[in-house]
């Protein structure tokens, strides 16, 4: 009887699920995996994203849900807060923290897909 192995996105899963229990503290559940994903996105494209564009994605949650969320993710030390000029808007940034979770998930995703 001969084993298959595994698929290359069953394998980039497990290598996911050993970098959240490498950092047991700052595992996200799905809403705050969706507002860090967009942080990034937009800083990527270096687009300018605000809480209010964040607090307004209604398919993720409610406002207080999703406010409750983007302090958790300052907490883990994943997204900080920058003031506009006049101070009644803030923009959302993803700190060195959160652009390292990325590459790290990328370098995952390499080695899933190298040892398929």
């Amino acid at each position: 009887m001969s084993i298959e192995k595994p698929s290359a996105y069953l394998r980039f899963l497990n290598l996911i699920d050993a970098l959240d229990r490498i950092n047991p503290g700052k595992k996200l559940d799905a809403i705050e995996k969706s507002l860090l994903d967009r942080v990034v996105t937009a800083a990527h494209a270096k687009q300018a994203i605000l809480v209010g564009d964040l607090i307004s994605l209604s398919e993720l949650g409610s406002q207080a849900t999703l406010h409750g969320r983007l302090k958790n993710l300052i907490a883990m030390g994943y997204i900080k807060m920058a003031s506009n000029d006049d101070g009644r808007k803030k923009e959302v940034l993803p700190t060195k923290a959160a652009l390292k979770r990325y590459e790290d998930i990328s370098k995952c995703l390499e080695k899933a897909l190298k040892s398929a």
